[in-house]
């Protein structure tokens, strides 16, 4: 190592001569990048092991391809490594001498303020712009030209050791505005216009932390620093209430990172409209808890692009208080507001409340006791029907315990349709409808309860699933025509029975008899409640604590009567809400806006009633109770045994004994057949019942614990 100086001096000597004659590259074959790079490093590392032709070259190829070794590497210290033709040892290079005004800002900024505390690693002059290799700004090869900045400034702000020990805040900073719709257009398309590192964080190397006054990115002026490209949205953002607020000093004023973020700047379009709502909630927490209680605010945050955001009705950069007749929601604007979504909307259609809370008791009461009866009704439900099916399921397990071969032996018989006599249950129409009903039922729970529950993970796979909002809003639609379908169905089979018994509501002198026609209409083989079934309901929970037999039912039970019953009820309440949702804007045009919000808890709260009910206690009281177990296929069959008529419906059997009338419900016919493909259809229904009423009662629980 003695002798590392004299081979050094002979070094220079040597790119020295062949600079002052004029050396070219020519014949020399020209350098890659990577044996560039390698040059320069050993220059200071190791520069026993150079070439002088390697050193040559390279700096025949820079912007100083015309200054000495002196020029830059004045006599210094001997912690050099470098020494002049005559071995004279030369100090650390200088860039000040030439560079006066660039070195000046660069001592004043966080880069160089980091390097005079003695920081390892803080950017100098040659960890950006190079050592002997250095290139104009305007080369494309240059590492600080515009389109190889991200990647230069990237060496140490993506460095995630480097960041802990500089105190970099964003290591991820690079990787995101790569990801950017700047960092796309500059570095993937070669866009030069398009923003780069300096063009936000300050030219001439004067970039100060973003807290420091002087900072370009420093929030009260990071608004004039974007609109050095977007004016238009600049000056839309200084008339807004935002940008009055921040010029007043309020530092909670949002400006332009807060919205579109630092870095992570997506373009504008389906990507950032999705994401908007939660960016505006930051600081209208509350308003966004009211937004998202409303069809609108429910679908966007499943993925809808075509709803109203917060910026399609407030404005995007020139956001104006409501009160402010320049506002898009003043009283003048507002009905276009609405209209840019709803064509044609009515003036009535403004009373619509798009921040509607139905807990709000004070500014919503209409809404808050809508929600409140539709919720009493709920619990109030569920609470009687829990109790009456662990009560009979209790029984029954006793009554299992005490003999279980006695009641597998019961349930085999009862089940068995190869041996004794079939009875038509239900009509084939029955059959039809209630398939209809499975269908439409799978459908509108399926595309309605993520709707409800629209912050659960599975209410975003289901909707991803289905391919999105707006197909699910067109499933719903043609659920609800396929239970109006069923309703007409099966409304217009009930006419039939009713005109043919029509004579015997008259007595003998041809006058008609009301109490005739109710006797037929709540008679034992409607489906309407009676007093007898005030009185099965005693004998039953008498016979669920161990104090009577059990009750012989009619045709049709008690649950059955309720289940039948809910149906219209639900179907009624649901059906006409449904159909304010859908067709709000005509609805406008007689009833106020506000109508359209009581029409979703009205449909929201009886849905999750209706959907609650049948896939649990409806479930458990036709297929999953001990004597049903796994599947009753009654009602796709139409057909029951002779013994399950006789145990399940005693007093209906005794009845059309007593009548004359059982041999007429006998059946002959195949149904096996059609067997195995029903009862399949059945099992995958009661799945995916099973499934949702799992997802629902998750969602519940994410609501109640204010998931």
């Amino acid at each position: 190592m003695k002798h590392a100086p004299h081979r050094l001096a002979r070094l220079c000597a040597a790119a020295a001569l062949a600079l002052a004659s004029g050396c070219s590259e020519a014949g020399q074959g020209a350098l890659s990048e990577h044996e560039i790079r390698s040059i320069t490093t050993r220059i200071t590392t190791a520069p026993e092991e150079l070439d002088p032709e390697q050193v040559t070259r390279v700096l025949q190829g820079s912007v100083h391809q015309e200054l000495d070794c002196s020029d830059c590497h004045a006599p210094g210290t001997s912690e050099s490594k470098a020494f002049d033709a005559n071995g004279v040892r030369l100090g650390q290079a200088r860039c000040a001498p030439c560079h006066d005004a660039e070195a000046e800002a660069y001592d004043r900024s966080i880069h160089g303020s980091s390097s005079t505390r003695g920081n390892a690693g803080a950017a100098r002059c040659v960890s950006c712009h190079g050592a002997h290799d250095i290139l104009s700004p305007q080369d494309p090869g240059s590492p600080v030209s515009r389109r190889n900045l991200p990647a230069t400034c990237g060496k140490c702000h993506k460095n995630p050791e480097l960041a802990r020990r500089l105190g970099i805040k964003r290591p991820e900073a690079q990787s995101q505005y790569l990801e950017s719709i700047h960092g796309r257009l500059l570095v993937r398309h070669g866009l030069v216009a398009a923003p780069s590192c300096v063009d936000c964080h300050g030219r001439g190397h004067r970039v100060f932390k973003a807290e420091d006054a002087r900072s370009s990115v420093n929030r009260d002026r990071l608004a004039r620093t974007c609109g050095q490209c977007h004016q238009g949205d600049a000056a839309d953002y200084a008339q807004g209430i935002h940008g009055q607020k921040l010029a007043q000093g309020d530092t909670k004023a949002p400006t332009c990172a807060d919205c579109h973020t630092a870095h992570r700047i997506t373009e504008p379009g389906a990507g950032f409209k999705l994401a908007s709502d939660r960016l505006c909630g930051q600081c209208h927490r509350e308003r966004l808890g009211q937004y998202l209680q409303t069809y609108h605010g429910r679908a966007h945050d499943l993925g809808s692009e075509k709803v109203a955001a917060c910026y399609d009705c407030h404005g995007d950069h020139e956001i104006r208080p409501v009160a402010d007749p320049r506002s898009t929601l003043s009283s003048q604007n507002r009905l276009s507001t609405c209209r840019k979504c709803h064509a044609n909307a009515p003036p009535r259609f403004t009373a619509f409340m798009a921040h509607g809370d139905y807990t709000d008791r004070q500014h919503y009461p209409l809404l808050f006791w809508a929600f409140a009866i539709m919720t009493s009704l709920i619990v109030a439900t569920f609470a009687v029907w829990s109790l009456h099916t662990l009560l009979w399921l209790g029984r029954t397990l006793r009554v299992y315990v005490r003999d279980p071969a006695a009641f597998r032996e019961h349930k085999r018989r009862a089940r068995d349709e190869s041996t004794g006599k079939l009875y038509q249950r239900f009509r084939p129409v029955d059959r039809f409808c209630h398939l209809l009903i499975i269908v439409s039922f799978m459908i509108l729970v399926s595309t309605g309860m993520p709707l409800k529950f629209h912050s659960s993970p599975w209410a975003q796979a289901v909707f991803e699933l289905l391919g999105g909002a707006h197909v699910a809003a067109k499933l719903h639609r043609f659920g609800a025509i396929m239970t109006l379908s069923y309703l007409v169905i099966h409304v217009s089979s009930l006419v039939g029975p009713l005109r043919r018994r029509w004579a015997s509501f008259r007595d003998g002198s041809g006058k008609f008899r009301i109490r005739a026609l109710l006797g037929f209409v709540f008679g034992p083989d409607s489906p309407l409640p009676n007093l007898a079934d005030l009185r099965d309901v005693r004998d039953h929970t008498r016979w669920f604590f161990g104090r009577g037999p059990r009750p012989k039912f009619e045709k049709f039970t008690y649950w059955e009567k309720f289940d039948y019953f809910a149906e219209l009820w639900g179907s009624a309440f649901i059906g006409i809400s449904g159909l304010v949702m859908w067709f709000p804007t005509a609805i406008s045009r007689v009833l106020p806006g506000w109508v359209v919000n009581l029409a979703q808890v009205i449909h929201s709260q009886e849905a999750l009633l209706a959907a609650g009910f049948i896939l649990t206690f409806h479930f458990f009281n036709s297929h999953f109770r001990f004597e049903k177990f796994p599947l009753d296929t009654v009602m796709f069959s139409g057909r029951i045994t002779e013994e399950e008529l006789k145990h399940e419906r005693a007093r209906q059997y005794e009845r059309l004994v007593a009548e004359g009338r059982l041999h007429e419900l006998e059946i002959r016919d195949d149904w096996s057949q059609w067997k195995y493909l029903f009862n399949t259809f059945g099992i995958a229904a009661l799945v995916v019942g099973l499934m949702l009423a799992a997802a629902i009662f998750v969602g519940l629980t994410r609501l109640w614990l204010g998931g």
